[in-house]
């Protein structure tokens, strides 16, 4: 690459958060330990151990859910990552999270337990590697849902229904990596011994 060249080149590295702030969606600088920060940064998390999930799994309806899932994981970070004073500039480009969302999850974990028996006893991850990173990931959402919770309790959430979402969320991934795993012996999937 000539030098030429490389000047039109935007660069990964900007510099502006070696002093520990980042931006938020549609403006002002906050600190990466800010809720806010904290709130989409293990969100998107959540949506790279869905993406590592969806690469080890072969099954397509696994993957078709979690392809869904992680872009609607997006949506969410973008709407925590706006500051509650600027939401409405938000609403005018991004689509909030809604209670049929909510709903439409709660429709996948119907549909997906009719297909499978749920074990009756302690579910020990790791049963596959597909399965493994869906638990991974539902643990990941689990803090996620912690860390909205803390900003709903600090009058900064600007939208309940995330937490709805992300509980639910949490319980659709746990039925997902059972159903990815259903055809496995039960000591596989509760880490007994045969």
């Amino acid at each position: 690459m000539t030098a030429s060249s490389s000047s039109y080149r935007k660069r990964v590295y900007t510099k502006t958060g070696d002093k520990g702030e980042t931006s938020l969606l549609y403006g002002g600088r906050v600190s990466k330990n800010n809720p806010h920060s904290e709130a989409y940064g293990i969100t998107d998390e959540a949506v790279s151990a869905m993406g590592l999930a969806r690469a080890l799994s072969e099954d397509q309806r696994v993957k078709d859910i979690l392809r869904e899932l992680q872009r609607e994981l997006f949506a969410i970070a973008a709407e925590l990552a706006t500051d509650p004073e600027k939401y409405d500039m938000f609403k005018q480009h991004f689509k909030p999270i809604t209670a049929e969302m909510v709903t439409s999850l709660e429709n996948s974990i119907d549909s997906l337990e009719e297909g499978i028996e749920m074990p009756k006893v302690f579910i020990l991850p790791g049963g596959s590697p597909a399965s493994a990173a869906i638990d991974l990931a539902r643990c990941i959402v689990r803090t996620g849902e912690r860390r909205v919770v803390a900003l709903r309790e600090a009058g900064k959430l600007t939208n309940d229904i995330i937490v709805q979402y992300l509980n639910r969320l949490g319980d659709l991934l746990f039925v997902l990596a059972r159903y990815q795993d259903r055809e496995l012996p039960l000591e596989r999937v509760t880490g007994e011994r045969a």
